[in-house]
């Protein structure tokens, strides 16, 4: 979940940046060697793949930031996050992709880093690779796992998590409903929040704020790393050589790379990726067939899908996009007024649109603003029994409370009203108060045959 950091040192290795700048910052970053001895490799595609893990690490943060942050216990030494990152060939796109740190894995035959016991191959979860074999059983695992090949290898702490925060100046991250978390301390009410580096790792670390757990956290921090993008991308860092140093020189000593990942690597890749922006990202997590799959010594693990995942990675070697193609706008089209973010997406609420004032054709117009909008309405607005209603009034059944509120949230001024045994479709009477529909839309927007959301539909409107 740290490894936003690794990405940041990509994006911040940006052109107009001199050499000796980037020379100087080199030494800072700690190295690894994660290919060493390795064979059998997959063969490689198109692109550059980047294995990015973030490790549970705390060895340098102090007493009162784990008593702030709730860091406290032991680490486990083991990759809590792991992401598998695709920059395109022409460098005009990074693919993300969120490999479940409980993901079922078999883990090849290998030497124990600690005690210099040989293992033949066994099941693992997958964060128990590192703790192994540490950064090269890591790869050995993830390419037998996804047959892609691992160009480069980057590793991030929590030191080197909450320094790159605060070193971009916090980043922006905005939600649709409170989010609590008694376990990380985390504690946010609805709305749009900037957070510094302690409680950004709070943010991307809480798993206890709704059922979907592991899954749900990693969608968070898909949605902070695209954040972190537009952070680091839109402040003047990128243009800047003495704030890019001072920047990266804060973070760098908590990074550990492969050895192949130097100066020149660096201003190649920078110059290329000068006009990067979160557009130019795209996330999502590799397709799960069963989230709860017992495994005899080892608990209830994550299986994939077997079927979808092949045709993921397989996108990955082949270098095309996983996120379906936009349309580009017209040439002078105005740009469309910013959504505001609801819980439930307009696409999965169900709504029967009502007259309820003498005005012909108010339901038609309420109907279709709601549909251009994502509603789901049923297409045929109906009179209703009140004909001189003035507030608009949306009723619901209480079952369905969340996207009662996230369709009242596109009518402004609206009147909600509970009705028992309604059943789950909406109910929109429209009043003489009626003047449009706001536009809104799910903090993320999966889209495309493997769930993938774009940077900039993650970020804050």
């Amino acid at each position: 979940m740290r490894v936003a950091t690794g990405l940041s040192v990509l994006v911040l290795g940006a052109g107009g940046i001199g050499h000796a700048v980037v020379s100087n910052l080199e030494g800072g970053i700690g190295r690894v060697d994660p290919f060493k001895d390795m064979k059998n490799r997959p063969q490689s595609g198109h692109g550059t793949n980047l294995l990015l893990v973030g490790t549970d690490g705390r060895d340098t943060i102090t007493k009162e930031e784990k008593r702030k942050y709730k860091l406290g216990g032991a680490p486990c030494h083991c990759t809590d996050t792991i992401m598998l990152v695709h920059l395109s060939a022409d460098k005009q796109r990074a693919s993300v992709v969120s490999l479940p740190r409980d993901s079922y894995a078999e883990i090849p035959p290998h030497t124990d880093r600690t005690t210099g016991e040989k293992h033949s191959s066994h099941p693992v979860k997958l964060n128990a690779a590192y703790a192994e074999g540490g950064p090269t059983l890591t790869v050995r695992t993830v390419e037998h796992m996804t047959g892609v090949k691992i160009d480069h290898y980057l590793e991030v702490d929590f030191t080197s998590f909450m320094k790159t925060v605060d070193a971009v100046g916090g980043v922006q991250i905005c939600t649709a409903r409170p989010m609590k978390d008694s376990y990380t301390g985390l504690d946010l009410p609805a709305g749009t929040h900037r957070l510094d580096g302690g409680q950004a790792l709070q943010y991307v670390r809480s798993r206890h704020v709704d059922v979907a757990s592991d899954l749900g956290r990693m969608q968070r921090q898909q949605k902070f790393m695209a954040a972190l993008i537009k952070q680091a991308t839109g402040n003047g860092v990128l243009l800047n050589p003495v704030k890019f140093q001072q920047v990266s020189a804060s973070v760098l000593g908590s990074v550990r790379a492969d050895e192949g990942f130097g100066t020149e690597e660096m201003l190649a890749l920078g110059k290329a990726m000068k006009d990067f922006s979160p557009a130019s990202s795209e996330f999502t997590s590799v397709p799960v067939g069963n989230p709860s799959f017992p495994v005899k010594g080892i608990g209830s693990t994550v299986q994939w899908d077997e079927a979808k995942s092949k045709k993921l990675f397989q996108a990955l070697r082949e270098d095309r996009p996983l996120a379906p193609v936009k349309p580009k706008p017209a040439a002078g089209a105005p740009k469309p007024p910013a959504a505001t973010l609801v819980e439930v997406a307009p696409e999965e609420i169900r709504v029967q649109v009502y007259n309820g004032t003498p005005k012909e054709g108010l339901g038609k117009d309420v109907d279709a603003a709601l549909r251009a909008t994502g509603f789901e309405t049923t297409n045929t607005p109906l009179n209703g029994e009140l004909r001189n209603l003035e507030r608009t009034l949306v009723t619901y059944d209480p079952r369905w409370d969340r996207s009662a509120k996230s369709l009242a949230t596109a009518l402004p001024g609206s009147e909600l009203k509970a009705v028992k045994g309604q059943g789950a479709v909406m109910e929109v009477t429209a009043g003489s108060d009626f003047t449009k529909v706001r536009p809104v839309r799910a903090e993320t927007k999966q889209s495309g045959q493997f769930g993938t959301v774009t940077g900039d539909e993650a970020v804050c409107p």
